[in-house]
């Protein structure tokens, strides 16, 4: 299918940054949705399958309105993952994936307003709408699946949501202090200083979501706390917004321990990522276990994301793509040797 555009009226700065310097924007765009893109000025040509050009229509409007200001490599990125996940599910999810999405997507949902520093804070796939809402009807949820689905930052917004509602009385943020394949040895400092390096990703997410000030004057109240998962052991968190993030890194009495913490008025998520386990070699991965376990108990909802939802630079979904591929091609090989 072929579609021309011509914007008017013409403004030639909202053209520049609609393009990118050397139709840059133009090129990322073309990969993302598979269409070919052409230009002349303020003329815009675009070939490729009906519903693909139809929606690369549709962003390259929405990025000219936008184009008041240069557009951020990020602002793009966000865009073009919405513009993708709108199309037909790839075959690159599970059956069961596609269902799920085919599911979430069905339903329809309203954009859910949450209290945090960002207000166009939003989910940007199906999936992301579906884990928001499941987060707010079940007191434990779990998001699982790759890098970039959001699966932290939308836990901690969450959080951040219900502390500003007064919902919750402190927001509770553990992971457990596992090295990914390397020994840092021993580390200097107290023990905040010495935890710190493994919360560096739950910091920078409080930090975008309530700034800089509101998080050290929390921390000074006591409403905010960080910590590793050993710390957990024999205490009771009522009233509190619990978000263990890396939980492929515990071990299923870790695991255990820590969803045995719970108590009246809290609200907890699991989040992590199944491929990425650095437990020494044979050893189980409690979210794999929980996973297994608790899949059919009631109050309890569990999201898997897929390289469909990744939100990060395109580069992102490709690279867990390819690495699926080969895990998929690994396990076909392992079965037909195991049935020779």
């Amino acid at each position: 299918m072929m579609l021309r555009h011509d914007f008017a009226p013409i403004d030639n700065q909202r053209l520049a940054h609609l393009c990118g310097s050397l139709d840059g924007h133009l090129r990322l765009i073309e990969t993302s949705m598979g269409v070919s893109i052409t230009r002349q000025h303020a003329h815009f040509r675009i070939e490729g399958v009906k519903a693909a050009a139809a929606r690369t229509l549709q962003l390259l409007q929405a990025l000219y309105e936008r184009g008041q200001r240069a557009i951020a490599p990020e602002l793009l990125h966000v865009a073009l993952a919405e513009a993708v996940s709108e199309l037909a599910p790839t075959p690159k999810r599970s059956q069961a994936a596609a269902v799920t999405a085919k599911a979430a997507q069905a339903e329809a949902p309203e954009a859910l307003v949450l209290r945090t520093r960002r207000a166009d804070l939003a989910g940007r796939t199906p999936l992301q709408h579906q884990y928001l809402r499941q987060i707010m009807a079940n007191d434990i949820s779990f998001g699982l699946g790759p890098a970039g689905t959001g699966k932290t930052y939308l836990a901690v917004a969450c959080a951040v949501d219900a502390l500003e509602r007064n919902s919750v009385q402190r927001i509770i943020l553990t992971r457990p202090a596992v090295e990914a394949g390397e020994r840092l040895g021993f580390l200097p400092g107290d023990l905040t200083q010495k935890v710190d390096p493994y919360l560096r990703p739950l910091y920078d997410a409080l930090y975008e979501l309530m700034g800089f000030d509101k998080v050290t004057k929390a921390f000074e109240k006591g409403t905010l706390e960080v910590a590793p998962l050993a710390f957990m052991r024999g205490r009771t968190l009522n009233h509190a917004f619990v978000i263990l993030d890396e939980a492929q890194n515990t071990t299923p009495e870790q695991m255990k321990m820590f969803l045995t913490r719970i108590g009246f008025g809290s609200k907890c998520v699991i989040t992590g990522d199944t491929s990425q386990v650095d437990l020494p070699k044979g050893a189980t991965s409690g979210l794999v276990d929980a996973e297994r376990v608790l899949a059919k108990v009631k109050g309890i909802a569990m999201t898997h994301f897929t390289s469909a939802d990744v939100v990060r630079h395109p580069l992102v979904a490709r690279i867990v793509e390819a690495y699926e591929a080969r895990t998929a091609a690994e396990a076909k090989l392992k079965n037909k040797g195991g049935t020779a």
